[in-house]
């Protein structure tokens, strides 16, 4: 534990919980969308669902969706910001059996249709943890940069991108496999050492098989 798991991030208030971490998880819903958002559908759990005005959670979720930081003071303006934007935002209450309490189900859709969802808790203290990207299951933290990458199941490809990454002097820190069957859709998360260039996702995407290539810098 270091002292920021103590005192908790600078943020604005009431809490970290509910404030900085429902942040924290609209940032990552946002930044796996790679454009701005016209459409927000977000599902409440728990005591999220039980206090979300209150501790302004709905408004926290919208912020971190546009991109700001737990910090920034726009954050209890941020559903007034967002229809400025053109961002259209609805929430619903929602059960999860055996989530966390602090737990939201964010599904995004740019202004070209593309769509992405997530699951994620605020855990205390500001820190997050995302259960499930387009219903397959990750387990992202967002404390370390973080490639996130769907690709189709087929034999080699996780050997072509652990070596591309090994070629470029990026060590793996952790690494997750999720796919929904053999041979289809699947996803891979991978949580590297050091930061990495905009390119390399490009250089990515052009491997066989892989779909799309995300990369989160820590949130």
């Amino acid at each position: 534990m270091n002292v920021f798991d103590i005192i908790g991030p600078v943020m604005i208030g009431p809490s970290s919980s509910h404030t900085a971490g429902a942040v924290r998880i609209g940032r990552i819903a946002g930044a796996l969308l790679g454009e701005d958002a016209v459409k927000a559908e977000i599902g409440l759990h728990g005591s999220f669902a039980k206090t979300y005005k209150g501790h302004g959670t709905d408004k926290a979720l919208a912020a971190g969706i546009m991109g700001m930081e737990p910090s920034d003071s726009r954050i209890r303006e941020s559903l007034s910001v967002a229809k400025k934007r053109g961002l259209e935002i609805s929430f619903y209450l929602t059960h999860i059996d055996g989530a966390h309490p602090n737990t939201a189900l964010i599904t995004l859709t740019g202004a070209d249709g593309k769509t992405v969802s997530l699951e994620g808790a605020s855990i205390g203290g500001g820190n997050i943890r995302i259960h499930k990207v387009n219903g397959m299951e990750v387990e992202i933290s967002g404390e370390a940069t973080t490639f996130i990458i769907l690709h189709n199941d087929t034999p080699g490809t996780i050997a072509s991108v652990t070596q591309f990454l090994a070629g470029q002097n990026i060590n793996i820190g952790s690494f997750r496999l999720s796919r929904r069957q053999k041979g289809g859709l699947a996803v891979m998360t991978l949580e590297v050492d050091s930061p990495v260039s905009g390119g390399i996702n490009q250089e990515l995407e052009r491997l066989p098989n892989i779909i799309s290539s995300t990369v989160l810098a820590p949130q």
